[in-house]
């Protein structure tokens, strides 16, 4: 009777060890029972040193294993100590078909110092497996989480934080460069990645990450929280200068003084978390002008145009001289935030810059129409002696009586030349020039009125070009430039385009925040 009452003892004391250890271990009951299974499998094979399939079956009523060699019923077969054709399986089991599994039990007493040091690794490791799986379905969903965790060690230049049941990793690249941490301090940082790597903690943290901060001011200010006051974007060069875009839902709420709180209150709390990190709190605003304007405080802004819309939209931005440091920032930080901010493309120039490209712009025009006027010399190339049909002595006649040049000629009457009384000079020399000199100032004229610019018409008889003529060509040709004269209006203040002009309207009414 004593013998017979210890089986149930023993069932118990198995069946409450089972179950603790799941509990303890956080892993399901039939999962950790088959963990066993497999283990015991593991430690049988390796006791009897069988290359077969080997399976091992707990029985939860008296708590004792089972193993056996497991081979399939197959017509034809390709693994032999895995398969059995159905006239080898019939010498075990008398109906046995294709398909069936045919077990045949070994041994599990006395198993070696060696098959249980087995075991144990096949059941540490599917332990670890199990706790590895439970931990990534418990944080996968946590993306974008702020978690608060302690300091545990350092693995070349990664830290190992501790947060009870597991462990995270801050690898090097999500660290700022000017923070650092000692064992055993605490630190929050947001979850950026969760996954089934077999080494090294599965949660992967950032201090680094733009969620972080947006997480941050989730948790100091109550109107974002709520959802009245939402933060639109935000990025960060971290340890030196962020950029948040916020916008309220309601017109009552100041979406920037919500953030800042009073006397600076809320802001300032999540400064210190960050180590000092400056951060510039801006009101979004759905014109691109105007959010461009807010983005790149703390420099005043002078105008700004759109040249590009496009998948990225490209902005012109014009800042006084002692402003453009200002604007590109310490390493052109300021206007590389203020673009990630605003998805554009941002070139910034001061107004002496953008003066010296008109006037490069106007003198590379101007020397063009002078390139396109003729010259007294080229005007005066052609002269009476190179008339076909008149003879020598008559061209020597018209040059003695200053009639020499192809314009003057061209503005003379066959009959004023006959009225001279030349006897070298007949009427159908006269005819033939005067008609000859015409023909050549025509065709000059028609080369030289192609292209943008036009020459001027000639300024009277002498032959060269008026100031009022030279300034009327100019005038057509720049007329012709529109979009130089529109810069060139920027920049001596004369309108310029509706971009510009929304630009300066709207430059009084942003309101960007820096907080030291």
């Amino acid at each position: 009777m004593p013998q017979a009452q210890k089986a149930p003892t023993a069932e118990i004391n198995l069946n409450e060890i089972l179950r603790q250890v799941a509990r303890e271990k956080d892993i399901d009951l039939e999962r950790w029972i088959s963990a066993l299974e497999d283990a015991m499998a593991s430690a049988a094979k390796k006791q009897h040193r069988i290359k077969e399939p080997v399976r091992a079956h707990l029985d939860r009523e008296t708590g004792k294993f089972e193993a056996f060699i497991v081979k399939k019923v197959v017509e034809t077969v390709e693994d032999p100590l895995a398969e059995w054709t159905v006239e080898e399986a019939r010498d075990h089991k008398a109906n046995a078909e294709v398909g069936d599994e045919i077990h045949l039990p070994i041994s599990t007493d006395g198993l070696g110092r060696i098959a249980a040091q087995n075991a144990k690794q096949v059941l540490y490791q599917r332990v670890r497996e199990a706790e590895r799986e439970n931990v990534y379905n418990e944080f996968i969903d946590r993306v974008g989480e702020v978690l608060n965790g302690t300091v545990k060690r350092f693995e070349r230049g990664d830290i190992i934080i501790d947060l009870g049941r597991t462990e995270a990793v801050v690898p090097r690249s999500e660290q700022a460069r000017h923070e650092r941490y000692s064992q055993g301090e605490r630190i929050r940082a947001v979850i950026v990645e969760v996954h089934k790597q077999p080494k090294g903690p599965q949660i992967v943290l950032s201090r680094t990450d733009p969620r972080l901060l947006v997480k941050l001011f989730e948790t100091e200010v109550p109107e974002i929280y709520d959802g009245t006051v939402v933060i639109k974007n935000a990025v960060r060069a971290p340890g030196e200068r962020a950029k948040v875009a916020v916008y309220s839902r309601e017109r009552d709420v100041d979406p920037v003084g919500a953030c800042v709180g009073m006397k600076g209150s809320r802001v300032q709390s999540i400064i210190r978390e960050l180590r000092g990190e400056k951060i510039d709190i801006i009101e979004y605003s759905d014109d691109l002008v105007t959010f461009a304007q807010s983005a790149l405080a703390p420099a005043k802004i002078t105008r700004v145009s759109v040249t590009h819309q496009g998948e990225v939209p490209h902005l012109d931005v014009i800042v006084e001289d002692e402003q453009l440091s200002l604007a590109i920032g310490k390493r052109g930080q300021n206007v590389r935030l203020a673009s990630e901010l605003i998805g554009s493309r941002i070139d910034i120039k001061s107004e002496s810059d953008v003066k010296d490209e008109v006037a490069d712009a106007l003198a590379r025009m101007l020397n063009t129409a002078m390139s396109q006027v003729p010259s007294p010399a080229a005007r005066e190339e052609l002269d009476v002696a190179a008339a076909p049909g008149i003879a020598g002595v008559a061209a020597a006649a018209l040059k003695e009586a200053g009639f020499g040049s192809i314009d003057t000629l061209a503005e003379t009457e066959p009959e004023t030349l006959l009225a001279l009384g030349l006897d070298e000079l007949s009427q159908d020399e006269a005819e033939s020039v005067v008609a000859w000199a015409k023909e050549q100032v025509e065709k000059r004229q028609a080369e030289i009125d192609v292209g943008p610019f036009r020459a001027p018409e000639p300024a009277a008889k002498g032959g060269g070009m008026g100031d009022e003529d030279f300034m009327a060509a100019l005038s057509r040709a720049f007329a012709e430039s529109e979009q130089q004269r529109a810069t060139a209006a920027h920049v001596l203040g004369g309108g310029g385009d509706e971009a510009a002009e929304g630009g300066e309207a709207a430059a009084g009414e942003a309101r960007p925040e820096e907080t030291e």
